[in-house]
């Protein structure tokens, strides 16, 4: 599948369009329109990637949207409920680890078969990134420990978004399926939790 060699050592915002954050939104949605996905016939995920790359990051249009708590690790914002396997780097740093998939084989004859890193890349502001399950598993991880890392997380088809994720074990290679928490937020309104709060 292509997809765009982000490189991280070209200066950030050097060749960027300067679109709206709401006009991103609204272009992700429309190049999507009803199709299956980025996997699909009628969608070339190079146009999906190009989209992103061209916002410059500017925190006082999306920071509305952007709710965080410092007591949680991770929040997740839904933005729009559109037809992404991208990420957006709207503020600080991100690195993304790449693995190989493990031998189902081996793990259904109880062997281990851990998953191995085949590439690190660090990302910062306004670069955009792309995973696919072609290309094998990814973590997202923030390396700053001292400040807040924002992403604009794009799924399709919003399988993951939905129905959660599974989670590989370092050691072993065995798959857990992890249920998709809820939103934290929809359009910059804070969902209640199950205590009212």
């Amino acid at each position: 599948m292509p997809f765009i060699d982000s490189n991280p050592s070209s200066p950030s915002g050097a060749t960027k369009d300067g679109v709206s954050f709401e006009k991103l939104v609204q272009d992700l949605s429309a190049a999507l329109g009803s199709s299956s996905g980025l996997d699909s016939d009628d969608v070339d995920p190079v146009d999906i990637q190009k989209l992103m790359d061209g916002y410059v990051s500017n925190e006082a249009e999306w920071g509305p949207y952007a709710l965080g708590d410092i007591s949680r690790t991770y929040t997740r914002n839904l933005i729009d409920e559109g037809n992404g396997k991208s990420n957006l780097i709207l503020k600080g740093k991100l690195q993304e680890t790449l693995y190989s998939w493990p031998d189902k084989e081996k793990i259904e004859h109880g062997q281990t078969s851990p998953p191995q890193i085949t590439k690190e890349t660090n990302f910062g502001e306004n670069q955009v990134t792309y995973m696919s399950d072609k290309l094998g598993l990814h973590r997202i991880s923030n390396p700053d420990p001292d400040n807040f890392a924002i992403s604009l997380h794009l799924y399709t088809p919003p399988n993951a978004a939905i129905h959660g994720f599974c989670l590989y074990d370092e050691k072993t290679g065995k798959a857990k399926h992890i249920k998709q928490s809820n939103f934290y937020s929809f359009r910059g309104l804070r969902y209640k939790d199950e205590n009212g709060a």
